[in-house]
C-alpha cells in the first residue's frame, strides 16, 4: 500500500456538534464537549473526525448558513477552543476535517450585507442578483426548503437566488475575486493543522438559474479543478465533495488518483432507493433489495482502480440506518453489525456517524413541536395545507426526517444520556437507558466493540483496500454475499438481510467453520475474521440478520 494515501485504508466519524457533547449545562454541544470525549473516539480506533459546521452562523439551517468562515459560533466555543481540539486530537492521530459551505453564505455574512447596499458595491457581484419587479419572479424555480428561489430586496429593486433558506444567498462563482477570498479562508484553516474538508452541496457551485440549472452546471469541474489546485493540493488532505447529482463519470472526475479534485464523492443512488420514483423523499417504499446490491456492485467495480469511493448509510441528513434497513426492535444488535459488515467489507473511506456505533435508532416524537429541523416544519406546514392526514405526515418524518440522526449522543443512561446537565436543545430519544456507549464499552459483543474490530480489520488487511469486489447470488432476495480479491487472498463477505432463517450454500462452497462438527474458528484453509453472533454459523443456513467475513488464505490473522 505504499502508493496509497492515508486516507484509503482509514475510517472517518461523523460529529453532529450541537447533540454529540454539551459540556457546560446550555443544552448544546461544543467543541469542548468533542474535546473531552476523544479518548472514546481513540478507543473506537477511528483516524479523522469530521466536524458538521461550527464556524460562525445565525443557525438557520444549523450551521449551513456561514456569516464568518473565519470564527467560531459562540455556541461551540471559540477559536482557541477549535484550535485546542486540532491539537489534541492530533496527539491521539486524529485528523479534524472542517465541513465547508461553498454554495452558499448566511445573509448576515458582511458581504451579503454590502451585496444589499448598491449594485455598485464591490461585493455585489459576490452573490447571484436579477433585476425585475416585486412579485414577478425572474423563473418558477423553487428552493429545497419550499416556496420561491428568489428573494426580492427592495432598496435595489433586485431579487437574489438561493436554493435553499431565504436566509442563505448563492455565490457567485463566476466572480474570481469571490473565488480568491474562498482559497485564501481555506488556506487559513490549512495552516491552522486541519487534515481535510467535507463540501456541502459542491455540484450546485456552478448553477445557472436563468436555464434552471442548479446542479452539474457547465464550468462545475474547472471551478472544482482551480479550488482543489489553489488550496487541497498544497496539502496532504482528504477532501470529499457532497454531490446528490453524481453518477459513475462525474464521480470518476471528482476522485481522480492524480487528486486534481477531490480525494472522493458522496454520492447517494444507493440512498435513494426506498422512494418512490418521481416523488419526494417523504414518500417511500420497501428497499428494492436487488437493486441496493446491484447499485453498491456498479459504484464498488466501475470505480476500482480510477477513483475512490465513500462507505455510508448514516450522516446528519439521513434517518439511523438500523431502523430504515435493519431491525431496531428485537434484532437492533444483530441488523446493526450486519449492515456495518456489509459496508466495511467494500472498497472505499468508511464514514461512521456518532451513534451508529452504539445502533441508535430512529425517534418518534409525539407532536410535531419536539421537531427543530427546518425542513420537517415545512414538509408538516405544506402537507397539512395540501390535505394529507397528519398521521400519514408524522409516519413520513418517523421514517425519513433529519432530527432521527440530530437526537443526542446517548453516552449513559444519567439523565439526558449523559449529554448535558442542562436541557437538550433537541430530545433524547427514550431509549437511551438500554443504547448507550457506558453500557457497550464494557460489553465486548456490543455494536460498539464489533465496529472498533471492523475499524481495525481494516487497518490491518490490505485486502479492504486493494481488493477486487465481485457480487456473489445478485438476483437472491436475502443475502448480500460478496467476494474481495488481492494476491491470491479471498474474502468472503456475506450477510443474511432479513429477520428470518434463510438457506445459504455459500458457506458449505466456501468452506466456513460451522457448528455441526465441533470446528474451531481456525481452520487450514482460512480464519473467520468476524461474525455478529456469538457461536458458529450452521452448514446450510444463515439466522436472522447473520454476518460474517471468512478469509480464504494461510496467510489471514485474526485479530
Amino acid at each position: 500500500m505504499n502508493n496509497k494515501k492515508w486516507w484509503q485504508n482509514s475510517v472517518v466519524y461523523q460529529i453532529y456538534p450541537r447533540s454529540f457533547q454539551d459540556s457546560n449545562g446550555d443544552g448544546i454541544g461544543d467543541i469542548q464537549g468533542i474535546i473531552k470525549r476523544l479518548d472514546y473516539l481513540q478507543e473506537l480506533g477511528i483516524d479523522a473526525v469530521w466536524l458538521s459546521p461550527v464556524c460562525k452562523s445565525p443557525q438557520d439551517d444549523n450551521g449551513y448558513d456561514i456569516s464568518d468562515y473565519q470564527d467560531i459560533d459562540p455556541m461551540f466555543g471559540n477559536l482557541d477552543d477549535m484550535e485546542q481540539l486540532i491539537n489534541e486530537a492530533k496527539k491521539r492521530n486524529i485528523r479534524i476535517i472542517m465541513d465547508l459551505v461553498l454554495n452558499h453564505s448566511s445573509d448576515e455574512h458582511r458581504w451579503f450585507t454590502e451585496a444589499k447596499k448598491s449594485k455598485d458595491n464591490p461585493y455585489h457581484d459576490y452573490y447571484v442578483w436579477r433585476d425585475g419587479e416585486e412579485g414577478v419572479y425572474p423563473n418558477d424555480m423553487n428552493s429545497v426548503f419550499g416556496g420561491p428561489a428568489w428573494e426580492w430586496v427592495p432598496e435595489l429593486k433586485q431579487y437574489y437566488f438561493h436554493q435553499f433558506s431565504v436566509k442563505q444567498p448563492d455565490l457567485n462563482w463566476e466572480n474570481p475575486k469571490l473565488r480568491r477570498e474562498i482559497y485564501d479562508m481555506i488556506l487559513w484553516w490549512m495552516d491552522k493543522g486541519v487534515g481535510g474538508f467535507r463540501l456541502d452541496v459542491i455540484d450546485q457551485i456552478a448553477k445557472e438559474p436563468d436555464l434552471k440549472i442548479t446542479n452539474n452546471g457547465p464550468r462545475l469541474h474547472e471551478f472544482i479543478q482551480e479550488l482543489s489546485r489553489e488550496t487541497f493540493q498544497k496539502g496532504d488532505l482528504i477532501t470529499v465533495g457532497e454531490a446528490w447529482g453524481a453518477d459513475i463519470d462525474r464521480a470518476k472526475l471528482y476522485s481522480k488518483p492524480d487528486g486534481s479534485e477531490f480525494s472522493m464523492v458522496f454520492q447517494f443512488e444507493h440512498m435513494m432507493l426506498d422512494q418512490e420514483p418521481g416523488k419526494e423523499k417523504w414518500d417511500f417504499c420497501p428497499l428494492p433489495f436487488v437493486k441496493l446490491k446491484k447499485c453498491l456492485e456498479k459504484w464498488q467495480k466501475e470505480l476500482h482502480g480510477c477513483g475512490w469511493n465513500s462507505l455510508f448509510w448514516d450522516n446528519h441528513d439521513l434517518p439511523r440506518i438500523v431502523s430504515r434497513w435493519g431491525n431496531d426492535k428485537e434484532y437492533r444488535v444483530e441488523s446493526a453489525k450486519m449492515l456495518a459488515t456489509i459496508l466495511h467489507g467494500m472498497e472505499g473511506t468508511p464514514y461512521v456517524y456518532q451513534g451508529e456505533e452504539l445502533g441508535m435508532t430512529n425517534v418518534r416524537f409525539e407532536s410535531i413541536e419536539q421537531y427543530q429541523d427546518i425542513e420537517i416544519r415545512n414538509m408538516y406546514r405544506e402537507r397539512l395545507e395540501k390535505g394529507y392526514a397528519e398521521k400519514d405526515i408524522m409516519e413520513s418524518i418517523y421514517a425519513k426526517g433529519r432530527d432521527n440522526a440530530r437526537t443526542p449522543m446517548q453516552w449513559d443512561d444519567t439523565e439526558n444520556a449523559g449529554f448535558t446537565t442542562g436541557t437538550p436543545w433537541l430530545g433524547v430519544n427514550p431509549n437511551y437507558t438500554e443504547i448507550n456507549a457506558r453500557s457497550q464499552l464494557h460489553d465486548e459483543n456490543s455494536v460498539f466493540h464489533y465496529y472498533k474490530k471492523l475499524i481495525q480489520l481494516r487497518k490491518e488487511n490490505s485486502i479492504f483496500v486493494e481488493g477486487d469486489f465481485t457480487l456473489l447470488l445478485p438476483e437472491d432476495e436475502n443475502i448480500f454475499a460478496y467476494v474481495r480479491e488481492y494476491e491470491g487472498r479471498k474474502l468472503l463477505v456475506t450477510a443474511n438481510f432479513t429477520d428470518k432463517e434463510v438457506e445459504c450454500p455459500l458457506l458449505k462452497e466456501w468452506g466456513v467453520p460451522v457448528s455441526e462438527d465441533g470446528a474451531d474458528k481456525s481452520r487450514d484453509n482460512g480464519v473467520l475474521l468476524i461474525h455478529n453472533y456469538s457461536d458458529l454459523p450452521s452448514q446450510q443456513k444463515l439466522r436472522p440478520y447473520e454476518a460474517m467475513m471468512w478469509e480464504k488464505t494461510e496467510t489471514a490473522t485474526e485479530i
